[in-house]
């Protein structure tokens, strides 16, 4: 049940009893008339500092709940009606608002009560916003597209954040929750399995009076919708220096590449080889400005290995500077030969074909090299086991999108 449900029959109104005092319910009976219901608002009629996170509750005794309302500033606020219809529950409500409750009990004889009270929400000390969402609103994007989610500031209540928020696909999938830090959550899909293609993804946030930490409430709710496009798989393996892609489970294209030739070992991992696992294509960059500078050499210091090139369509796949790009100068060596850095060189007409047609979230596997792709290296969130991405939801669960 929503608030703001019509009443039918007529209804006898009746004055409510004086409250004030924080979250003191107020209740009203139809005096010298047993029989009639009694109905209890909570908090009671002219609170001045009632917690958001706890909402409105609404009780009937001797009778049913046939209708009620909560609004602020006359829009009316969510709430959910008990199985037995003598209790209603709100939804959280925002801080700093005036909000105002009508509430009406029946009884199987036909005796109704009418209750009102008016109270305001205490004033959040620290306010929890979403400062940033990938993807943005209305975008196309990949079938592995991840969801991320950043915060204004730490979260403490994990929990309670993370029941505010809710993720729906037109077509069903099945995803989870990871916290990457304090600040930041991401939702992604269960491992391979990615979201279906041509279909819309709703994420509603609604952090509105959600309690994250002491005096911290959500500011406002966010809902964002973007949509997924073609299935778009792209596969290359560094031993056979191929890479294909195949759009909704078709071949269109294929061509001979250039990975990392490797030799350049850094605490033990060689930062020349090209990383094997799942990424994501995560942008694009026409012209892509790449120097040495990631290594700790200096473009200029040409004896260490210093560069500096400007890469014409090139669509990064990593934030260890991997790209799949045109490289003119190492034609020779694709489809034959390791030479890169650890992007993949690709011939200059292929590069631009794939730039046009690439899309953020593309799934793009990488085989062959001993250097394994890290779960946070970029939005390589699949590298992670399903089990332990699970685990790192503050609720320890997954979540179906239909």
């Amino acid at each position: 049940m929503r608030a703001g449900a019509g009443l039918a029959g007529v209804v006898l109104a009746l004055g409510a009893c004086s409250g004030g005092e924080k979250d003191k319910g107020v209740t009203v009976g139809n005096t010298g008339d047993a029989a009639a219901p009694q109905v209890t608002i909570t908090p009671g009629d002219g609170s001045g500092k009632a917690r958001p996170d706890k909402g409105v509750q609404v009780k009937a005794a001797g009778g049913t709940l046939t209708s009620v309302t909560v609004t602020r500033k006359g829009k009316p606020v969510e709430g959910t009606l008990s199985a037995d219809k003598t209790g209603w529950q709100s939804r959280t409500l925002r801080p700093a608002s005036q909000y105002r409750v009508t509430a009406v009990a029946q009884n199987p004889k036909g005796r109704s009560t009418t209750v009102t009270a008016a109270f305001t929400t205490l004033k959040a000390a620290a306010e929890l916003e979403i400062s940033d969402v990938t993807p943005s609103a209305g975008q196309k994007v990949g079938v592995g597209m991840p969801i991320q989610v950043t915060f204004n500031r730490a979260v403490g209540d994990k929990a309670a954040v993370e029941r505010a928020l809710e993720v729906k696909s037109t077509k069903a999938a099945t995803g989870a929750w990871y916290w990457a830090s304090d600040t930041q959550v991401i939702f992604r899909t269960q491992n391979g399995r990615y979201w279906q293609p041509n279909q819309q993804v709703t994420l509603t946030a609604r952090l509105a009076g959600v309690r994250s930490g002491k005096n911290t409430y959500g500011d406002a709710d966010l809902t964002r919708r973007f949509r997924i496009g073609d299935e778009h798989i792209i596969t290359a393996s560094t031993k056979t220096h191929r890479l294909t892609v195949r759009k909704n489970g078709k071949k269109v294209k294929s061509w001979g590449i250039s990975a990392g030739r490797g030799g350049r070992v850094v605490n033990g991992v060689d930062t020349y080889l090209t990383t094997s696992g799942v990424h994501l294509a995560m942008g694009k960059e026409n012209p892509a400005i790449m120097t040495s500078d990631w290594m700790g050499v200096k473009p200029e210091d040409k004896a260490n290995g210093g560069y500096k090139e400007v890469i014409p369509y090139a669509v990064r796949i990593s934030n260890s500077g991997e790209y799949i790009h045109s490289m003119a100068s190492t034609v020779w060596a694709q489809g034959h030969q390791n030479v890169s850095h650890g992007c993949l060189n690709s011939p200059p007409a292929a590069a631009r074909w794939f730039y046009s047609f690439s899309q953020l979230g593309d799934p793009v596997i990488i085989t062959g090299t001993k250097r394994k792709l890290e779960w946070n290296n970029g939005w390589s969130f699949y590298q992670m086991p399903w089990t332990k991405w699970v685990k790192g939801s503050a609720l320890d669960r997954s979540v179906t999108t239909a």
